[in-house]
């Protein structure tokens, strides 16, 4: 057996390591680089693996000359929308099931986390004759009750466990105290589970953020669309194949989520975490 510790067993290791890595980041290279090549070096029989004669004009072109913006202020509202009430939703069913007791209380929770078994598209035949039957297909609270469809049932597991490690007695000392359950939840509870609230707001800002299937299927109005499938009617089509703008358009609309992850990196990992212990 190849053991660890041997010159050969560091050497295959770091080998492993180098091409997993490589292979995980290249495309991200692939992106940066194809983003800053002229539309020449793109569409070349061999092509280069840095820019030939590097350019910002596909970024240019992107944030002056196509609708960018406007994908990117959508994203913003639906994401942000879906975040918000995600995170509220699941701290008041989280809280219930974890401080209350009350008859098929496991059995409804167990219910709600079953919904994750089903895939995105079983979920969107079910949801779909629903939000048309409301009124809400084209708009941006319809595909912001489509995204809390998803995200809730993860966001409620997670916040349980945070809420069922806080002490009882805490809560029960703060009834005593004349406290009422919003005072309780908002002064008590809340703070102590920071981690898993900002976990949760995370998770279904990226989850939203992400989306181009429940996106392209709910949303026609070309000024309502979001990033994903605005990117992808914008630079693709039967007459053209805008590869530079498409993935300056990509890097741009990435960075709002890698910003949001590494300012609260720490947090959403400890919301992970904990959601992953048995309360």
């Amino acid at each position: 057996m190849l053991q660890l510790h041997s010159v050969a067993g560091r050497s295959i290791f770091a080998g492993l390591i180098v091409f997993f890595v490589l292979f995980l980041l290249f495309p991200i290279y692939w992106m940066i680089v194809t983003s800053l090549k002229p539309e020449p070096e793109i569409f070349v029989r061999q092509p280069t693996l840095w820019p030939l004669v590097p350019t910002l004009g596909n970024f240019a072109r992107v944030l002056t000359g196509t609708n960018l913006p406007l994908f990117l202020k959508n994203s913003l509202i639906t994401a942000g929308g879906s975040a918000v009430l995600t995170t509220l939703l699941a701290t008041l069913a989280a809280y219930g099931f974890a401080k209350f007791s009350f008859a098929l209380r496991r059995p409804l929770m167990l219910l709600m986390i079953s919904a994750q078994m089903f895939p995105f598209a079983v979920l969107l035949i079910s949801l779909y004759p629903m939000l048309k039957s409301a009124g809400m297909l084209d708009s941006r609270f319809g595909l912001v009750v489509s995204y809390i469809v998803f995200a809730l049932p993860t966001g409620v597991y997670m916040l349980y466990t945070f809420f069922a490690r806080i002490p009882s007695d805490l809560i029960e000392a703060a009834r005593i105290d004349g406290a009422g359950e919003v005072a309780i939840l908002l002064r008590i509870v809340l703070p102590l589970s920071l981690p898993g609230l900002v976990a949760v707001a995370v998770y279904a800002f990226m989850w939203a953020w992400n989306d181009l299937f429940y996106a392209l299927t709910i949303m026609t109005s070309n000024e309502l669309r979001t990033v994903g499938p605005g990117l992808l009617l914008e630079f693709f089509g039967e007459m053209q194949q805008d590869w530079g703008g498409a993935m300056a358009a990509s890097l741009l609309a990435s960075l709002p989520v890698v910003l949001a992850f590494a300012f609260l990196q720490r947090f959403f990992v400890e919301g992970l975490t904990a959601g992953a212990v048995k309360a």
